[in-house]
């Protein structure tokens, strides 16, 4: 079992190899314009939990969703020849809602 600390350098290694990948490799037009907000491994490096956003309307985040989970195999192989580890954790995406969020309680707080 990994320490907290590791997993969170892990973490936000993959992140950043990640955003490279998505600029550098990745030519789907689902996938151009997002963001990688965040991503969580859990202690014993099994699991990563990838947040992402988009810049667009509220209707981008099933389009974006579908492209990740079409380029899931192919965003883990590359992460794992750039990330060397005895075990690449398992990747799953999941879409961050905390700018539409902070949006609308900024549109909240115009109209008090």
């Amino acid at each position: 079992m990994a320490s907290t600390a590791r997993a969170r350098k892990v973490g936000e290694r993959v992140r950043e190899e990640l955003a490279a990948i998505l600029i550098e490799q990745v030519s789907d037009p689902r996938l151009q314009m997002i963001t990688i907000t965040g991503v969580d491994i859990d202690r014993e490096l099994a699991f990563a939990s990838i947040y992402v956003a988009a810049l667009g309307d509220d209707d981008r985040s099933v389009e974006v969703m579908e492209g990740l989970e079409a380029a899931r195999g192919f965003l883990r192989r590359e992460l794992a020849s750039r990330i060397h580890m005895r075990s690449f954790p398992q990747i799953r995406f999941e879409w961050d809602a905390s700018y539409e969020r902070g949006t609308r309680i900024d549109e909240l707080l115009d109209q008090l």
